[in-house]
């Protein structure tokens, strides 16, 4: 709805309807305190290509709210990623990853500057544990393309777009990447470990 696409997820109006994730910047920051309680500053890695209006005063409220200090910091340039950390201010402690696809793509190269660095990191991407970052929490895609196909079959049955209304995922996934973790020198809580749907070892 910020961009415009839709009126509403209830009406979403003209030709788009389809399914939205409802994961906040918040719960990131609240998996990244209990996996690493010392995180006091953070910084926010994001393609400033899909930044929406607001988006920093939002992001560091969300931050106060969770005690945390926030620099926001654009990659502008996705093959010059050390160009990025380098406007990391002196004392971050963790990475937070935007979830726009010029930073998934570019995963590899965040995460190993983040270990090299000795960053907690999490995102939004499965990508980014998979990579060597410390953390990922999702919507399950699985489970949202599966049911997308099922707004594909109303359509073609003469529903309209209009009509439908968008839907939020359900089914989320956290992944954690205990290897990263030791080499970082966290203990994961087991609390924490209990709800992951995937540990990377």
């Amino acid at each position: 709805m910020e961009r415009g696409f839709v009126k509403s997820l209830a009406h979403p109006g003209g030709n788009v309807t389809g399914l939205t994730g409802q994961i906040g910047l918040f719960k990131l920051y609240q998996l990244l305190q209990e996996a690493a309680p010392k995180v006091t500053r953070v910084v926010y890695l994001y393609d400033p290509g899909s930044q929406t209006s607001g988006m920093e005063e939002q992001l560091t409220t969300l931050a106060k709210a969770a005690n945390l200090d926030l620099q926001l910091v654009a990659l502008r340039d996705p093959n010059n990623i050390e160009r990025a950390f380098a406007e990391f201010r002196s004392g971050t402690n963790a990475l937070v990853l935007d979830r726009a696809t010029p930073v998934s793509l570019k995963a590899d190269q965040i995460c190993n500057l983040a270990l090299q660095r000795r960053l907690p990191a999490i995102g939004f991407d499965r990508r980014s544990p998979e990579a060597g970052c410390l953390m990922s929490y999702s919507e399950d895609f699985t489970e949202m393309a599966r049911r997308a196909a099922g707004f594909v079959d109303k359509i073609l049955t003469g529903a309209k777009p209009a009509d439908l209304p968008v839907e939020q995922a359900t089914k989320f996934e956290l992944v954690i990447n205990l290897k990263t973790a030791k080499a970082l020198g966290l203990t994961i809580p087991p609390s924490l470990l209990a709800r992951a749907d995937q540990v990377i070892e």
